[in-house]
């Protein structure tokens, strides 16, 4: 058994184990072990400028690789800092761990510095959450944190590090004034004291030169579906004329496979609706997939599959399926069932199912494709005609998303961030590759943009990484832009800038009659990256959009972070859209 100087290059080498490649974090005095013994250890450390972005670049890590992203943050407000993040990852059902510090075992509820009861707060927003209390119990405890965050339905999950599992047992020690050296006692209190220090540091440290590294890694276990699935499933197709299928973010749990995944919706040749971490799965143009009028096409339809997709607000609760004969696969029995009893519920992985049930059925439905061909065809008008409306101020965003849907490479990723702005893009942006599309999911949180970027970045370097923008959502991010620079990562982000908060103001004006707590201003948002050796540049016309958007690809070419400040203008395109 090899002996450690302390638990942080315990932690480093179990996430070594597991083949941990980035460590995301932001310095903290309770876990400069873990950073420093990562970094020693070979992991890439990226420290960023608020603890979110590091929970959210984990996250990214976890979505693209479907292994698990690992962060670290110091105790207390670096803990609370991530909730928004790791509840984000929970509700997207992403594989990750966050290590975070904690006040010295010794010192619990006695008013040390960030100590806060912090099992309590991450347990309601993990999957699993453990404090460790010996350095022993790091390597088990990590070990089964790695198993549980990737079993069943994948998760976070939080595991504290208390400071004095960290550091070396010497240096402990001296903290503790529990060294063997010390002058006598002077009284029964003072030696009671060093008797109960001595027993604690003691109790820390036993057993820590034995603890087994060498357990091998156990796969993920999750549910899988039957044989009689797939025939029963096979069955209901043969004997539909309008299948459809829906396939979510939920079916890309094993992200090593998405290109199997695409082979076997080819083969099944059921027209098809690709939304979260699905978008991109058939590349660019393919006659299976239809973009618009989805509510349409499942009232057409005589049987859907949903493929890793809930009845959520986004099915409108189950009413947009109605009556309709449907076949729903999940990992998890919950969302199998939210809402609304499938016809045929199969718990199990949705891409080992569709990958199954593609050796069983290929569809024949020429005309119901045509039916939704001709509903995209008119979807598809409609845009054209409403990108040529003039508006009053800048650029039409239908225009300029279609400018740039003419401009973006093959190899682009594309990270949406934001409300009215990036939901008009993703009406006419068209992902190019599997993997190639990362927004927050249901919980639509805000202020993803910069850690899913800095994450997608490292996994893809050869890549071109965009940012979509709100100008809203902008505002949580856009000092990462400094994190980006020191890590050379040249990264483009577009801030669609109509000075409001539109996706809201939209709704808010008609039924409140007032703007309060709407309006933005038209900001120099290009200059903020100039701070820190980036560039930018502010964009009012389509004329210059196509040039600012060259000039953004030769900069990237030059490794250096840029911003879009595309100046936009208001329009009724997504009217009625909010969701709540």
């Amino acid at each position: 058994m090899l002996i450690f100087m302390n638990g942080g290059e315990m932690i480093a080498r179990i996430l070594t184990k597991y083949g941990v490649r980035f460590l995301f974090t932001l310095c903290g005095g309770h876990i400069s072990p873990i950073f420093v013994s990562a970094e020693r250890a070979g992991i890439r450390v990226i420290d960023t400028r608020h603890e979110v972005t590091a929970v959210f670049a984990a996250d990214a890590v976890s979505r693209l690789t479907g292994t698990v992203g690992v962060a670290a943050v110091t105790a207390g407000p670096g803990v609370t800092n991530t909730i928004s993040a790791v509840k984000n990852a929970s509700l997207a059902q992403s594989p990750l761990i966050l290590l975070g510090g904690a006040a010295a075992t010794i010192l619990k509820g006695r008013g040390s510095l960030q100590d806060i009861d912090q099992l309590s707060i991450m347990k309601t927003v993990c999957k699993w959450s453990a404090s460790i209390s010996r350095v022993k119990d790091i390597v088990p405890t990590l070990e089964k944190a790695f198993q549980i965050a990737q079993e069943g339905v994948p998760g976070p999950v939080f595991v504290e590090c208390p400071i004095d599992v960290l550091y070396g047992e010497e240096l402990v020690r001296d903290w503790y004034g529990a060294k063997s050296n010390q002058e006598p006692a002077k009284n029964f209190r003072e030696k009671a004291l060093r008797w109960y220090v001595n027993f604690h540091a003691n109790r820390l440290f036993r057993g820590k030169d034995s603890v087994d590294f060498d357990k091998p890694v156990v796969a993920p276990i999750f549910p899988i579906h039957g044989t009689m699935d797939v025939s029963k499933a096979a069955e209901m197709l043969r004997k539909a004329k309008k299948p459809l299928l829906i396939i979510g973010s939920g079916a890309m749990m094993q992200a090593a496979r998405a290109g199997d995944l695409a082979q076997a919706v080819e083969r099944l040749g059921i027209p098809v609706y690709l939304s979260g971490m699905a978008r991109g799965l058939l590349g660019r143009d393919n006659k299976l997939q239809m973009r618009h009028k989805r509510k349409e096409a499942i009232k057409g339809s005589d049987l859907i599959i949903l493929a890793g997709v809930p009845n959520d607000f986004r099915l409108d609760y189950g009413n947009h399926i109605g009556g309709r004969r449907f076949i729903s696969v999940n990992r998890s029995k919950t969302d199998l069932f939210k809402n609304k009893r499938p016809t045929l519920p199969i718990l199990g992985d949705p891409m080992d199912f569709l990958i199954a049930l593609s050796d069983y059925f290929q569809a024949e439905c020429p005309e119901w494709f045509g039916v939704l061909q001709s509903l995209n065809d008119n979807r598809e008008q409609s845009i054209q005609e409403q990108a040529a409306a003039p508006v009053t101020t800048g650029m039409n965003p239908l225009a300029l998303f279609r400018q740039l849907e003419n401009q973006l490479d093959d190899d682009t990723i594309l990270v949406a961030d934001g409300g009215d702005f990036v939901a008009t893009a993703s009406y006419i942006l068209k992902p190019r590759t599997p993997l190639s599309w990362l927004d927050p999911g249901v919980y639509g949180t805000l202020g993803v943009g910069a850690g899913f970027a800095l994450g997608a970045q490292l996994v893809f370097p050869e890549k071109q990484v965009w940012i979509i923008f709100g100008d809203g959502s902008a505002g949580y991010s856009l000092m990462e832009y400094d994190t980006y620079k020191r890590h050379n990562l040249p990264i483009v982000s577009i801030i669609g800038n109509d000075a409001c908060w539109s996706q809201i103001a939209r709704d808010q004006v008609e039924f409140l009659k007032s703007d309060c707590a709407m309006n933005l201003a038209y900001s120099d948002y290009h200059i903020i990256p100039r701070a820190f050796e980036g560039d930018g540049i502010r964009v009012d016309s389509l004329d210059k959009w196509q040039d600012a958007i060259q000039v953004a690809k030769d900069s990237r070419r030059k490794n250096i972070p840029f911003i879009l400040n595309a100046i936009i203008g208001k329009t009724d395109f997504r009217k009625g859209s909010i969701s709540v």
